[in-house]
């Protein structure tokens, strides 16, 4: 055998042994890999909308690898006849900050924070058949209407915004009397909101014209807004102030003061008035 064909044999055995060695690492560390663990946790066996009652048969497991998520529940007996206060989707692991505390029940009255109110509003077709009006959207409340205290002009009205970055907890039909006393259906919408926002939704529904402006949930800007009248969208410009109505007596806004204009003519002196461009004297 000569010299040169011992080298090549030497040298393709080296690179087989490195070779094998390299796979048999590879292989090695990936079957030695750490196993991760798993949890068994409650998941919802379907969808469960806001106000939900859960039953045992709304209830399933899922496996969450590594740390759980705050919240997680893994009895389903700690989640069996609480209320849903968040939408939970099929096969999602279900958090005990998405639902009622224990004995709180279901429907809406679960879903009002402490402090808060759910104030319903009538709102007209267009805007309850619309779609925009869902629970979880936020909205400005408008009114219109001819506001009292004597106006200058009358059969003006009016729109005003009444309440800025309202969230929407729920949307639907209820059923009320028209003025003839027979039941119709109406949209009503219900509006998360204070106790002083209620006072003023409550008032307003009953005086006024409601509408509901949707706006991004991201923006919680309150903007300060002037009111805006029918003759502004002829004329342009702001509402002018009007009389204000104290005790039965209207105190209509101060004339301006007039232009006066001073005469000397040798040693008399006197003074002339004229009417000021802003006003009357």
């Amino acid at each position: 055998m000569t010299r040169r064909l011992i080298t090549i044999l030497v040298t393709a055995f080296v690179i087989a042994a490195l070779c094998s060695y390299l796979v048999v690492r590879i292989v090695g560390n990936r079957m030695t890999a750490p196993i991760v663990k798993t949890t068994t946790v409650v998941a919802a066996a379907n969808d469960l909308p806001i106000g939900t009652i859960i039953t045992v048969h709304d209830l399933g497991t899922t496996q969450i690898a590594g740390a759980l998520p705050p919240g997680a529940i893994t009895k389903a007996s700690d989640a069996v006849g609480r209320g849903v206060i968040s939408p939970i989707y099929k096969g999602e692991a279900i958090l005990d900050s998405r639902l009622a505390a224990k004995g709180a029940g279901g429907g809406l009255a679960a879903v009002i924070p402490k402090g808060m109110r759910a104030c319903a509003v009538r709102v007209d077709d267009v805007v309850g058949l619309a779609g925009f009006v869902t629970p979880g959207k936020t909205v400005d409340v408008l009114i219109s209407g001819n506001p009292p205290g004597g106006r200058l002009t009358s059969n003006d009205p009016e729109v005003h915004t009444l309440l800025q970055d309202i969230k929407v907890l729920s949307a639907g039909t209820n059923i009320q009397k028209d003025a003839n006393g027979k039941p119709e259906q109406v949209q009503v919408v219900n509006l998360l909101v204070t106790p002083k926002q209620a006072e003023k939704l409550s008032l307003a529904s009953t005086q006024t014209h409601i509408q509901l402006v949707l706006r991004n949930p991201l923006d919680t800007k309150h903007d300060k807004l002037p009111n805006y009248a029918l003759a502004n969208l002829y004329a342009g410009g702001l509402i002018p102030k009007r009389p204000v109505y104290t005790g039965g007596r209207v105190r209509r806004p101060a004339a301006p003061p007039p232009f006066v204009m001073e005469v000397i003519n040798g040693t008399s002196q006197s003074n002339t008035k004229f009417a000021s461009s802003k006003g009357q004297p």
